[in-house]
């Protein structure tokens, strides 16, 4: 059955502009991104499919092209536009914790650091630094590595510290296992860092591992 038949109450766009966004279902959402259906199924009908497809909208979201292309219903354009939304939404997350300072926010935080490292399928290890207030001035992704592990070098961390005249940072890496409990490596290399920073007067205020779920901070958990 065409959308357009539905009752005004059911239709998704309708029940957004009444309620919100956050009543819709997955599915509801999608279905908005995608406009219309194929053959024989209405977007909602679509949406649905794709999310079963796919295992859910996180898999959806964080497909590759040749992925998500490969699917009826979505080519490249869909794809070019899904990008489009997302980074909209790590730019909204990166303005929002610039505008005041990193610790009156934590929860900003969390989420900017969530939105640019979960979907990232290998380890990789980041910095947010921060000025004199603790407001950020940059966030650089220094170094990749393998789907278990990266190699920090402090001399870089320090070099890119000073480059970007900061007063403190925040560390973070991601665990692509999507486990954020982190191991007896990363605390060692979190005092590694501490004590190198500290020659030059730099701050750690925190240390956050990303995986499913919250980001976990290393501050909050007694390990710094």
């Amino acid at each position: 059955m065409s959308m357009q038949s539905w009752p005004l109450s059911e239709r998704p766009r309708e029940r957004l502009l009444e309620y919100g966004a956050g009543v819709l279902s997955d599915a509801e959402l999608l279905a908005i991104f995608l406009r219309t259906g194929v053959r024989g199924r209405n977007a909602v009908e679509l949406a649905r499919d794709l999310l079963s497809e796919f295992g859910g909208l996180r898999q959806l979201l964080e497909a590759d092209q040749a992925n998500f292309t490969s699917h009826h219903g979505l080519g490249p354009a869909k794809y070019s536009q899904l990008q489009a939304v997302l980074e909209m939404g790590r730019r909204h997350l990166a303005a929002s914790i610039q505008r005041e300072s990193a610790l009156e926010s934590p929860q900003a935080v969390r989420d900017f650091l969530k939105a640019k490292l979960r979907h990232e399928l290998h380890e990789v290890f980041a910095c947010l630094f921060l000025d004199t207030k603790h407001r950020v001035l940059a966030f650089e992704v220094l170094f990749y590595g393998t789907i278990d592990g990266a190699s920090v070098y402090p001399r870089q961390v320090v070099k890119r510290a000073l480059a970007n005249n900061a007063a403190a940072l925040i560390l973070t890496h991601n665990h692509p296992s999507g486990v954020a409990e982190p191991s007896q490596a990363d605390k060692v290399l979190t005092e590694r860092l501490k004590e190198a920073l500290a020659l030059v007067d730099v701050r750690v205020l925190d240390h956050f591992i990303v995986g499913d779920g919250e980001p976990l901070s290393m501050v909050e958990n007694g390990w710094m």
